[in-house]
């Protein structure tokens, strides 16, 4: 039987109370592979399964490869803000806020740019 797996972080007691969570039933080795994936960024199994699906989400609706996103993500939280979150649940709220402002997709674009213009 596949583990069920609260969409709530443990970490996330900050954010409105007014979210609503659900729980899935997920594999086995999916959630192994993000409970090992989770224990150098110090997540949660939760929130490195939500950090996937919005790591996916980006990448669907700007057709970038997983590789492209990732670094446009690091490299848009590392100029918009030194000072490293408090906490997971407060860098998913700012990657969530930035793509919903479009701003965070805007940097994919420019990243994207930058790099493909570097390999010509």
């Amino acid at each position: 039987m596949a583990p069920l797996i609260g969409a709530k972080c443990a970490n996330q007691e900050n954010i409105v109370a007014a979210t609503a969570f659900a729980s899935v039933k997920l594999p086995q080795s999916l959630v192994e592979q993000a409970r090992q994936a989770a224990l150098p960024m110090r997540r949660s199994v939760a929130s490195q399964i939500e950090y996937w699906a919005t790591l996916g989400q980006i990448v669907e609706h700007t057709g970038l490869s997983v590789q492209e996103a990732r670094t446009a993500i690091e490299q848009y939280e590392a100029a918009a803000h030194t000072q490293a979150p408090a906490s997971v649940g407060a860098l998913t709220a700012r990657l969530l806020a930035a793509q919903a402002q479009g701003s965070l997709a805007q940097r994919v674009r420019e990243v994207v740019q930058e790099n493909q213009s570097h390999s010509h």
